[in-house]
């Protein structure tokens, strides 16, 4: 079965790097670790913010890496078994992992805190400034 592109209206010119985004992410839909995206409500003339946040247990702040990369969060979790132990059950896996944002033009990382097991990074979307351009109509003979 084909897929149809969603944005292949002739009214949407320029459109074609979100087909490419939305791709990115479908390919990305991996389950792990399990995450919450919120929004902040901005006070006292700061703006609204969105905060991700991703149930990280079991892992340190230095075995997580937080980076943005053409337009993408990327976050990045790597753990190894501990062999000096022996287990007599083995339940809780070392595992690694990558998650994967597409962030919006402008979209800015404000900063990210590791607490309880839960890793949250928050992010602003500037307010856009509306502008109204009038292009001169040239006439020819």
């Amino acid at each position: 079965m084909s897929r149809v592109p969603s944005l292949s209206s002739p009214f949407l010119l320029g459109f074609d790097e979100i087909e490419r985004a939305l791709d990115r992410v479908s390919k990305s839909a991996d389950g792990y670790p399990p995450y919450n995206i919120e929004r902040i409500a901005g006070n006292s003339g700061e703006p609204e913010r969105l905060r991700i946040t991703l149930a990280v247990a079991g892992f340190t702040r230095d075995q997580l890496d937080v980076t943005i990369e053409e337009k993408q969060l990327l976050i990045r979790g790597r753990q190894q078994d501990d062999k000096t132990r022996q287990y007599l059950h083995h339940g809780i896996a070392a595992r690694q992992f990558q998650r994967t944002f597409v962030l919006a033009d402008g979209m800015e990382v404000l900063g990210a805190e590791l607490k309880n097991g839960l890793l949250s990074i928050d992010l602003v979307r500037p307010e856009p400034m509306r502008t109204v351009k009038t292009i001169a109509i040239s006439e020819q003979d």
